[in-house]
């Protein structure tokens, strides 16, 4: 198996712990009374699964981007460049004085 399908399924194995954390722990402390409504309704266990499996794609996302951006070599080649085209000169414009009272 390639070792970037290794590591989505890592990033989302990841994703699923870290969520269920996060869902036991806002139910555990209550937030937004959140607690409370899913272990107070007879449909808590399919909000919680939904809080779940929404909240581990997010995680798993996070994980792998995170991991993949990390990858990246670093880039030691000068920055800026040289100048492509004729190289740039201020140059004077006149200004008309403005008319007493009228605005510019």
């Amino acid at each position: 198996m390639p070792e970037l399908i290794k590591l989505y399924i890592r990033s989302a194995l990841w994703g699923l712990v870290l969520a269920a954390l996060f869902v036991g722990i806002l139910l555990w402390f209550n937030v937004a009374n959140l607690g409370a409504l899913v272990f107070g309704s007879d449909a808590g266990v399919v909000a919680v699964l939904a809080l779940w499996i929404s909240n581990a794609v997010v995680f798993g996302g996070v994980q792998f981007g995170f991991k993949i951006m990390a990858m990246a070599e670093r880039d030691e080649t000068p920055r800026g460049g040289t100048p492509v085209g004729p190289a740039l000169r201020p140059v004077l414009v006149p200004a008309k004085a403005a008319k007493p009272g009228r605005r510019a």
